[in-house]
């Protein structure tokens, strides 16, 4: 079960015990489209209203700003090893951080994909993953679960959540999306459910962001079953966007600290 920790942060029970958010779009000082908590550098809002809602969170994380590291999202399957803070200028292009330094904080940023914070306890090993469909497929999860095995977690001790998603109500996608992950595993199909536009599917991320954990064989995962695109209030939702022909969006962000 989540809980919130204030107006602005949801925890996942899998992870108590280590310092985690995922973020909601409340408690920060972005306007308009942005409103009010937005993570994303990559966005077109005022870079310092950006800086200020991420120093917030770092805040809740328990860590410097400049400690709190997020890389430059290319939805791939990589994951990184870091052990001190980077210049922003030089981002790493991937989409999974792990570490086993205390006071760096890992994050991740999302509006529809999936948003993943993992943690070994007794290892001393955390890690943070971005996961839409393209990273789901090439094997984001499996990625960052051996990036922290290189730093001495085990499998079996490791516990992940997934933050806020999209459900499989609101991500209806076309046959070649759906041909795509049958021409991989023709399994995958239990994944997609028919939709009311013929030819047409609606895709379970979730489920198989999950599945992915499953088969990576880790400890615990804890699905927070959050629908960012139909709960406009506390998320961002790039496809809600797009249906609304709206200029850009805001990034949500999950960060995790030792």
């Amino acid at each position: 079960m989540s809980e919130i920790v204030d107006q602005f942060a949801i925890r996942a029970s899998a992870l108590a015990g280590v310092g985690h958010a995922f973020f909601t779009r409340q408690g920060g000082v972005s306007e308009g489209v942005y409103a009010t908590l937005n993570g994303g550098v990559g966005s077109n809002d005022d870079p310092s209203a950006v800086a200020e809602n991420r120093a917030r969170m770092a805040a809740v994380l328990g860590v410097k700003p400049e400690n709190f590291l997020v890389p430059y999202q290319i939805h791939s399957a990589e994951a990184r090893v870091v052990s001190a803070p980077w210049d922003s200028v030089a981002r790493p292009r991937c989409d999974g951080l792990v570490t086993a330094t205390p006071g760096i904080g890992l994050g991740v940023t999302g509006a529809d994909c999936g948003i993943l914070l993992f943690a070994d306890k007794g290892a001393g090993v955390i890690g943070a993953a971005h996961s839409g469909w393209k990273g789901a497929l090439g094997g984001m999860v499996e990625a960052l679960v051996a990036a922290m095995q290189g730093l001495g977690a085990q499998r079996r001790n490791i516990s992940a959540a997934l933050g806020p998603t999209i459900a499989q109500q609101s991500y209806e996608v076309g046959p070649e999306f759906f041909n795509k992950f049958c021409d991989e595993d023709a399994g995958f199909a239990r994944f997609f459910i028919a939709s009311p536009q013929a030819g047409h599917h609606m895709f379970d991320l979730p489920g198989f962001v999950e599945m992915r954990a499953e088969q990576a064989k880790i400890g615990a995962f804890e699905n927070l079953g959050l629908d960012t695109y139909s709960d406009e209030a506390r998320f961002y939702s790039y496809r809600r966007m797009t249906h609304r022909g709206e200029p850009d969006y805001g990034r949500l962000v999950a960060g995790i600290a030792l």
